[in-house]
C-alpha cells in the first residue's frame, strides 16, 4: 500500500471526475496503444482495471481520506508496462490536484 497526501481534501467524486476526464487520453499517448482502462467508483473508492488484458484483477485502487490518497495496486502486475505506465501517470494527475504543493509520500510497502 501507498498513502500520499494531497494537501487539498478532495472527495471520490472529483478524483473519479479527474481521472475519467485524463488517465485514458495520457495512458494512450505515453503507450500509443489503444488499450483502454475501466475506471470505477465504489464507494469512497476508485477502482482501475483492464479486463481484457488482466481479467479478474483491479490493477489500482484508490480510497479517498480527505487529503490522503490511499492506494493499493495488484501485486501480479508491478513489473508490467502497462501498470508502470499508469502508476507514473497518476501521480503526475495526483500533483494536478495538490494545488501546487505537490504530494508528499508518506508510506509506501
Amino acid at each position: 500500500m501507498k498513502i500520499i497526501t494531497l494537501h487539498t481534501r478532495i472527495n471520490a467524486d472529483e478524483l473519479h471526475r479527474h481521472l475519467q476526464q485524463h488517465l485514458n487520453r495520457l495512458f494512450k499517448e505515453q503507450r500509443q496503444s489503444d488499450v483502454i482502462l475501466k475506471i470505477e467508483k465504489n464507494g469512497k473508492r476508485i477502482e482501475i482495471s483492464q479486463p481484457e488484458l488482466y481479467p479478474g484483477d483491479i490493477l489500482y485502487q484508490i480510497e479517498v481520506a480527505g487529503d490522503k490518497l490511499n492506494i493499493t495496486r495488484s501485486e501480479h502486475y508491478v513489473d508490467d508496462v502497462n501498470s508502470l505506465t499508469v502508476e507514473s501517470i497518476l501521480n503526475d494527475l495526483f500533483n494536478d490536484l495538490s494545488d501546487k504543493q505537490g504530494t508528499d509520500l508518506l508510506l509506501e510497502g
